[in-house]
């Protein structure tokens, strides 16, 4: 007999003035539920997490929490103000502070890697992270919630996060941008969208399938009412039924460009840095010839090369404290190396976004902040109406006249995005640009950058999104050596041994060199089936469109399904049968393709 849910909600309603957040959402959490929420920024994610957590009252509704259920809430942006060191954050999460606790708070230290005795106002925004992560996790709640807890953390420590998450015994509730992090932890997905709540028992991996089915049957249902299709539910379905086909394209030109990159990085291995001419020479963007440089004893840079050409778009990582903004201020010059040189291409010119230090007047409107004088603004040699390259943004048309006090946090840094990409530049700078901002927009930036034809560096923690964009990865190891390897950062990690949540002990470059350059065991070329498969796939693909656009056809006469429901419901079901087949055969496809360009590289 299955355990009656430890939290309900029933029938729960919430507006802020005329804005009605969402209504009528109903949810319960058994134990041991992973949950993803998801939606889009100002959808009422967290504003329903702090609900959850007591923290909020529902304008109306029913709440109902099993007796003796603990509940630990860590907000998007904790405020850890009034502890002076980071273990007196940790300590603070334990409800008996005596002496004999505090063996709990060294457990959660060592696990996270927390420099407890560090203060707290002089603490990195990661290690803030970590200790308000220890500070929820310490009393053993029954329900975790946490807002965007990936944030400001290395990949290291997201890694150990997910272990923590899966090995955790309670419910747990996640809000966060980051893919890789919900597919990996999540087994349930609430999906928050235009004030209604959505469940699948399926974990965030299944999300863009199921979110698909959902937006193509409220358009099926839109038309046989006679109803004009919302724009928002238009651009929804816009957005999500191209979204496979637009990765198809990228992951192609992706694949294309690794490889270019690669045969780029064997050329800086083998040739005279020197060399004036050539191809590299007129494509230059960066030049770095054996740069070092140390802070005190500390080595950050150790003799490191690189020549960055126009169109390479390359990943920092590595563990926090490594020194990424510095690789980043050393190339673009704004420090300069102890030993080797940097020369800077001609004729570039850098836009450079970092959440940190960009700033927006909070009283100006979202068009006053993009454009103060005029309606059009030139992006990239074009120009754009205010208006339009707002909504490329994912803004309604009537917030441009809307103060920039107004919006949500995910909103303005979405903003900092716009006024940042509309800067002229064929040089891009991206400093962790993915903290904060919803699906959608993410999608949005990997759209802008894959269709950028500048060169980009991004600093990011955020593996999917990497994983996406970069032709190439820096990684740096922590003890002043580094690494390029082009492709994407999951192959760089099953191609080096990191130790798991244990410190790294140090290597030479040479050796995390020699440890890559082991190729992974693979097929010499493809099997005859797989041959087979790769040449009659795009024919069944076609036919397979040919059929859904009949059914959509059929679909489309509004007297259907009074004439004849039963034929209505066989055809939507028919329908949600042939898209899910196509884009099976699809990713099949795909997968044979980049077997076939790795086989043949």
């Amino acid at each position: 007999m299955q355990e009656p849910p430890i939290y309900t909600l029933k029938g729960v309603s919430l507006a802020f003035g005329d804005n009605q957040l969402f209504e009528n959402v109903e949810l319960y959490i058994n134990r041991g539920d992973k949950i993803s929420l998801v939606g889009r920024n100002g959808s009422g994610k967290s504003t329903l997490l702090k609900i959850i957590a007591g923290i909020l009252e529902p304008d109306n509704g029913e709440i109902f929490v099993q007796p003796g259920t603990k509940i630990a809430y860590m907000p998007q942006e904790p405020d850890l103000s009034k502890y002076l060191t980071l273990r007196d954050v940790v300590l603070s999460g334990l409800e008996e502070k005596s002496a004999n606790q505090e063996y709990k708070a060294d457990i959660w230290i060592e696990k996270l890697g927390i420099l407890d005795a560090q203060e707290t106002k002089s603490a990195s925004g990661g290690e803030q992270r970590k200790a308000a992560l220890a500070k929820t996790l310490i009393g053993q709640p029954d329900i975790l919630l946490l807002d965007e807890p990936t944030n400001h953390l290395d990949i290291n420590t997201i890694e150990t996060l997910e272990k923590i998450i899966a090995e955790f015994d309670g419910a747990v509730i996640l809000i966060s941008h980051d893919r890789m992090f919900l597919e990996h932890v999540s087994s349930t997905t609430f999906w928050l969208d235009r004030g209604k709540m959505h469940r699948n028992n399926k974990g965030f991996k299944y999300f863009e399938e199921w979110q698909e089915e959902i937006i193509n049957q409220e358009i099926i249902e839109q038309i046989n009412l006679n109803k004009k299709i919302a724009e928002e539910t238009e651009w929804l379905h816009k957005g999500v039924t191209a979204r496979r086909r637009r990765n198809m394209g990228r992951l192609r030109r992706l694949q294309q460009l690794r490889a270019e990159r690669r045969e780029q990085i064997k050329q800086i291995g083998n040739i005279n840095l020197n060399l004036e001419e050539g191809d590299f020479r007129s494509k230059l963007v960066i030049e770095a010839k054996h740069i070092s440089k140390k802070f005190g004893q500390r080595e950050i840079v150790k003799d490191f090369s690189t020549r960055i050409i126009k169109g390479n778009k390359i990943g920092i990582v590595g563990p926090n404290g490594a020194g990424k903004t510095t690789l980043i201020k050393l190339l673009t010059k704004r420090l300069e190396p102890d030993s080797g040189f940097v020369r800077i291409g001609k004729n570039l010119d850098e836009a450079y976004f970092d959440q940190n230090r960009l700033s927006l007047d909070p009283k100006k409107t979202l068009w006053q902040t993009l454009c103060d004088k005029g309606d059009h603004i030139m992006v990239h040699g074009h120009y754009r109406h205010v208006v339009a390259y707002l909504k490329d943004f994912l803004f309604k048309p009537a917030q441009a006249q809307c103060p920039v006090a107004a919006l949500s946090g995910g909103e303005k840094n979405r903003l900092m995005l716009a006024v940042a990409l509309a800067q002229p530049s064929n040089f891009l700078v991206l400093d962790e640009p993915t903290n904060d901002l919803d699906m959608d927009t993410l999608d949005l930036l990997q759209e802008v950058l894959d269709e950028y034809e500048g060169t980009v560096l991004i600093v990011s923690h955020d593996r999917d999104f990497l994983d996406r964009i970069v032709t190439s990865i820096i990684y740096m190891k922590g003890d002043g050596s580094l690494y390029e390897h082009a492709g994407s950062y999951s192959e760089l990690l099953a191609k080096i041994s990191l130790p798991e949540n244990k410190p790294e002990t140090k290597k030479t470059t040479k050796t995390v060199q020699k440890n890559i350059s082991q190729k992974n065991s693979r097929p010499q070329k493809l099997s005859y089936n797989q041959q087979r498969l790769l040449s009659i796939l795009p024919q069944e693909i076609e036919t397979l469109e040919k059929e859904i656009a009949d059914i959509e056809s059929a679909l489309s006469d509004a007297d259907l399904y009074i004439r004849d429901a039963a034929r209505f419901n066989e055809l939507t079901s028919e329908h949600a049968q042939k898209i899910a087949q196509k884009e099976a055969k699809e990713n099949q496809w795909l997968e044979l393709q980049i077997l076939e360009e790795e086989i043949n590289s």
